[in-house]
């Protein structure tokens, strides 16, 4: 797992199959020095990894992926914006399905296999 900030989450919202979260996507992260020069995005491996990491506390999974599915990055997450991070658990395949979106604008999604114990 890669050495990560999580963001500010600004909104929670929370039932045993879904986690919600409204992002705010601070200019002042990290994640945006060099990435790229003339105009700063949020690299999708850091997206990808505040699912896995949200996801995972919230269903109590170990953070061990054994498999990614579906990956998809439709439009660039700038700096200085807010997002909506919707994490659902399939409990019995073992995979945690992610999305962010700001209404109808979508900027990714895919799907994580967690490994079970022993697997990683």
């Amino acid at each position: 797992m890669i050495k990560s900030l999580l963001p500010q989450v600004l909104a929670r919202e929370e039932t045993d199959t879904e986690l919600k979260l409204r992002l705010a996507i601070d200019a002042d992260l990290p994640f945006f020095e060099g990435h790229f020069p003339g105009q700063s995005v949020l690299p999708g491996v850091t997206q990808l990894d505040w699912a896995i990491r949200f996801g995972c506390e919230h269903f109590g999974y170990d953070a061990s992926v054994a498999s990614l599915e579906v990956l998809k990055f439709q439009q660039l997450m700038l700096p200085g914006t807010e997002v909506d991070l919707l994490v659902s658990n399939n409990a019995a395949k073992g995979k945690l399905t992610f999305a962010y979106s700001d209404g109808e604008r979508r900027f990714g999604s895919g799907r994580i296999v967690i490994a079970a114990h022993g697997d990683s």
